[in-house]
């Protein structure tokens, strides 16, 4: 099959779906071409080696990427961000369509707000099938993660969703709860498809760093580690209030939140403010070094709001976690929780309640050496047999072969 990705995101950008998923198409016969922007996120300011021009074609291990103009931007505003997505948007359909060649199958891999929808529109002009694969809510994310709440907006942008849905071939979606919440908003069943997400795994593996264990000061505590983005829906204040309340009962304990993002100096301002003194900031890896913090972790965390949004979502650290063979605590519920309790690989407890976050971390301390291996051990098992780049790509070719064939 030749197969086009298009997603606002991509590698060296630190996502899922980039290069890996593209890789093992690769490896297994397929001819992959991107459609992309130039590199910026998290920080939203574009890597060095990259300048922003109208596009730019380059080769990332045999596959062919195009880069189009976009504004980036990453920061709390939501009219840059919307001004971010709608800039690649219209770039990638007016330069991206023409230099692109024709596909027999087109994925989408991005909010259906700006990607699904130019993508609806180049499936039409080159007359390919289109699979969208769907991360988050729109535009219930918009809804839980900013100040946005203007029901008439709202619904307007739930009706380009559901435009967009309708007119894929596929829905790919990361849970059964996204999926039975298509299902509600009228998308058919046999049109949605659930495919776990899975992590970069060439790239994320656990290192020893004699310089990094000096940073974390990682051997004389029991180190809870969360990495990753710091935004309003990750509700990281818990974290902070949690770690306040394990400091008075084992000091020993010791929280670590690894990584960048909009919140990151107020959660910075509540943690002197508590005069919290077993919470250590440390600045955002790139993959290939996350794997040095890892390995000194007793615990890997995962926490977002009490949003009935989250319930039916997984966290992409979730897979990552499970893969390094790391005990996880997963403040989430639903569906990510479940994940956790199948794999039994950790232990699950109430979003937003520090309480029950410190009652689940002083649990774990109190845990023999063996079972907490045993727990990491169980999560990586689960990770290789369920939700892999191996098991997950097989899936994707499964449902591009049915959409060609139900286009034919």
């Amino acid at each position: 099959m030749r197969i086009l990705i298009i997603s606002q995101w991509f590698s060296p950008e630190p996502v899922m779906k980039g290069i890996t998923f593209a890789r093992e198409l690769c490896r297994l016969g397929h001819e992959v071409e991107v459609i992309t922007g130039f590199p910026n996120y998290p920080g939203g300011k574009v890597y060095a080696g990259y300048r922003i021009r109208p596009f730019e074609v380059e080769i990332i291990e045999g596959i062919r990427v195009i880069r189009v103009a976009m504004y980036p931007s990453h920061d709390a505003s939501v009219l840059k961000r919307l001004l971010t997505h709608g800039s690649f948007a219209v770039s990638a359909l007016l330069i991206g369509g023409w230099i692109a060649r024709k596909p027999d199958v087109i994925y989408t891999y991005d909010t259906p707000l700006t990607a699904g929808v130019i993508s609806v529109l180049l499936g039409w002009l080159k007359r390919a099938p289109m699979i969208f694969d769907l991360q988050d809510l729109w535009p219930d994310t918009i809804g839980a993660t900013s100040k946005l709440s203007n029901p008439r907006l709202l619904g307007f942008l739930q009706s380009i969703c559901n435009w967009v849905y309708a007119r894929a071939k596929k829905v790919v979606v990361l849970s059964p709860g996204f999926a039975k919440t298509l299902e509600e908003r009228g998308i058919a069943k046999d049109h949605i498809r659930v495919i776990y997400n899975w992590c970069d795994e060439t790239e994320l593996t656990l290192k020893e760093n004699v310089d990094t264990a000096i940073e974390m000061q990682a051997e004389q505590h029991f180190n809870v580690v969360f990495a990753g983005s710091m935004g309003k829906g990750q509700g990281l204040e818990t974290v902070i209030r949690a770690a306040k309340l394990v400091e008075a009962k084992n000091p020993r304990v010791q929280f670590l939140l690894v990584g960048s993002g909009v919140e990151l100096e107020y959660l910075k301002h509540i943690a002197r403010e508590l005069n919290v003194t077993n919470l250590r900031f440390l600045p955002r890896r790139p993959m290939t070094e996350i794997g040095q913090v890892f390995f000194y972790a007793d615990a890997l965390l995962v926490h977002l709001k009490d949003e009935p949004l989250f319930a039916v979502t997984i966290p992409s650290k979730t897979q990552a976690y499970l893969s390094v063979g790391k005990p996880v605590i997963m403040a989430v519920r639903g569906d990510a929780a479940d994940l956790i309790i199948d794999a039994n690989a950790g232990i699950t407890c109430e979003p937003e309640n520090p309480q029950a976050l410190a009652d689940a971390v002083l649990h774990l301390t109190e845990l023999p050496k063996d079972q907490l291996l045993q727990l990491g051990e169980n999560g990586a098992n689960y990770y290789q047999n369920a939700l892999s780049v191996r098991v997950g790509t097989q899936a994707f070719i499964n449902v591009f072969q049915e959409a060609i064939k139900e286009r034919a």
